[in-house]
């Protein structure tokens, strides 16, 4: 059973910057799809940025040339490099390894 474990969220203002960490404790971490999602207050969950196991990268529309997503197969691990973060950023953010296992999410909150 594979655990996931996000980290890095907190409070920032509008026009600041986050990195959330996203670490697995699973094998052949390399072969998963991982993706970045967030669950905002009112509103459904939905996919904020994904990276492949051969690298490809995909983002919303709503975070492309802000959000940066990336990996190291050697840490198990995925990052997720937040800048110029809007108020309507604010969401539970959570990380998933190809959709199947899930992370207890992570709080970013973009306000003054």
């Amino acid at each position: 059973q594979a655990q996931v474990v996000e980290s890095g969220g907190g409070l920032v203002q509008p026009g600041g910057s986050l990195r959330l960490s996203c670490t697995a404790s699973i094998g052949f971490f390399n072969i998963y799809t991982v993706g970045w999602y967030r669950h905002p207050p009112g509103e459904q969950r939905s996919l904020v940025a994904s990276v492949a196991a051969g690298g490809f990268t995909n983002y919303a529309d709503s975070v492309k040339g802000r959000f940066t997503i990336s990996r190291d197969n050697a840490k198990k691990s995925v990052y997720l490099q937040m800048n110029s973060l809007k108020p309507e950023d604010t969401a539970v953010y959570y990380c998933a390894l190809q959709g199947k296992y899930w992370g207890q999410g992570t709080q970013v909150t973009v306000s003054s």
